[in-house]
């Protein structure tokens, strides 16, 4: 089965519950995207099921992405994948919009991570304390924190035992010897509880929205052995340059450049020593304290064999 056809076919099967579409309507309009307008696939995917979205006045955690896989938090490392996890429910907090009915915090063995059950989708109230398999959930990801969203399509049951809670706070010492793409003054979607980072102006659900300012770094550090990818977020990036969103914002307005923020910022943290320690997300460390360190560091030795691994 060709690449388009797989597409085509997780898709039809997507909205055969809600619209009458054939697979030969969904793969056609595939193909046009990918070979006339030489669209990548996956960006072409979000168009075509972003259409048939609209067309059946569904929004996209109301329907399945093709079947879930099990994972564990530990595993979770991209956003909009479809799982199945076993957790605890360890802490829940007030939701902030009417839209979510709990939000609150999972953990299984190897980690944990922030889950949102929304109001619309019906599931049963989970309780502090409680273990439960939670299948179809969809993942999310926020400066480097990764989330997980029960919906409409997900099925709650409780399980009658105890789930030991693993610790996945990181440690990192070592020398910053590079700044990744996507650091500096960017923009994030404005829409509820999307936040994605903008991509030329655009969202990869919303489309062309008018963005939102943040501040981030996502780094390398090298502690001389492995290469540790870091993000900062705003606040962690304000503490750590001493520069202020605000600041940013104007420094990028007189130089009519936004990139002019992200150079400023490698200039000044490149080569130096620090101990990180925060949250292990994915393949991400997400920098909770931050303190430098004295050594000296060949940060262009460094900065060579951190991009070869």
């Amino acid at each position: 089965m060709s690449d388009v056809r797989q597409h085509a076919d997780d898709i039809h099967e997507q909205f055969s519950d809600h619209l009458e579409l054939s697979l030969e309507d969904v793969e056609e309009r595939l193909t046009t995207l990918v070979d006339e307008y030489k669209v990548p696939i996956d960006e072409a995917r979000r168009s075509v099921t972003n259409h048939y979205l609209e067309e059946a006045g569904l929004e996209r955690d109301d329907i399945s992405q093709g079947g879930s896989e099990a994972a564990n938090i530990e595993d979770v490392d991209e956003p909009e994948q479809w799982i199945d996890i076993t957790a605890k429910v360890i802490e829940l907090w007030d939701p902030r919009s009417d839209s979510v009915a709990q939000v609150g915090l999972l953990g299984d063995p190897t980690g944990t991570i922030k889950f949102t059950k929304w109001a619309k989708s019906d599931l049963p109230a989970l309780e502090e304390g409680g273990v439960y398999d939670l299948r179809n959930v969809v993942t999310d990801e926020y400066q480097g924190r990764y989330s997980v969203k029960l919906n409409s399509t997900t099925v709650v049951e409780e399980r009658d035992e105890e789930l030991e809670v693993g610790d996945d706070t990181s440690e990192v010492e070592g020398a910053l010897v590079d700044m990744q793409r996507g650091s500096g003054l960017i923009k994030r979607c404005p829409k509820e509880d999307c936040t994605r980072v903008l991509q030329n102006g655009r969202c990869n659900e919303h489309g062309e929205v008018e963005g939102e300012f943040d501040l981030r770094i996502k780094a390398v550090v090298d502690d001389g052995i492995d290469a540790h990818e870091v993000i900062f977020d705003k606040d962690a990036t304000e503490d750590l340059t001493g520069l202020s969103l605000e600041e940013a914002k104007e420094m990028a307005m007189d130089a009519l450049d936004t990139t002019i923020v992200a150079d400023e910022i490698m200039d000044d943290i490149v080569g130096t020593y620090y101990r990180i320690e925060g949250p292990t997300f994915g393949r991400y460390v997400l920098a909770d304290e931050v303190a430098e360190l004295d050594g000296p560091a060949d940060a262009e030795q460094l900065l060579i064999r951190a991009r070869s691994m």
